[in-house]
């Protein structure tokens, strides 16, 4: 991957977890440059059991995306987190986590209102 890649790919992150700050009232930032670990998720977020995964492309890869997130995702509830260029960021999950997801975002709404 080239370093404009990689930049955009920093730059979306941090959009995204702006974007997360937003609307669900709580803190969110970079993971990577928040510990510093390769290992760690896209955005850490406050907000239990939630893996988010940032790709900030025109052509997004779905399910190798999806695939990433649930694999780095442990038992978390993995969420790919997608925007391309002059477009709305949106959120892809697996239909069989939309119930656990929703109670996590609402006992994260209904904590900060």
């Amino acid at each position: 991957m080239g370093a404009k890649s990689r930049r955009k790919g920093c730059r979306g992150e941090r959009e995204a977890a702006a974007e997360i700050a937003r609307l669900f009232r709580v803190e969110a930032r970079r993971g990577r440059q928040y510990c510093g670990d390769p290992e760690a998720p896209d955005i850490r977020a406050a907000i239990a059991r939630v893996h988010f995964e940032v790709k900030r492309c025109e052509a997004l890869r779905l399910y190798a995306a999806l695939e990433q997130a649930i694999r780095d995702a442990g038992e978390n509830i993995p969420v790919v987190l997608h925007r391309s260029n002059h477009r709305p960021w949106v959120a892809i999950a697996r239909l069989e986590d939309l119930p656990r997801l929703a109670v996590q975002l609402y006992l994260t709404l209904a904590e900060n209102p």
